[in-house]
């Protein structure tokens, strides 16, 4: 996004982050679920890391957003 408005911004970034987060958790869901349509170029472990690493992105996000007063389900 780019809005001159850090708030905006920063809103947008968290949304984008939820969205992406959400899409990596149906994944991993169908893989413990035998019901990929695909074969992960990666191993299991590799992906576990990267959705940790979003969880703690987001609630960083979150505590900031409280610290900043920033609304994250503006509009």
């Amino acid at each position: 996004m780019k809005s001159n408005d850090y708030k905006e911004r920063f809103i947008a970034e968290y949304q984008q982050l939820v969205i992406r987060y959400k899409g990596l958790k149906k994944m991993l869901d169908n893989w413990d679920k035998g019901e990929l349509s695909f074969v992960p170029t990666c191993p299991r472990s590799t992906y576990n890391m990267q959705i940790k690493s979003m969880a703690d992105y987001i609630a960083v996000l979150e505590a900031r957003a409280v610290m900043e007063g920033i609304n994250l389900w503006e509009v």
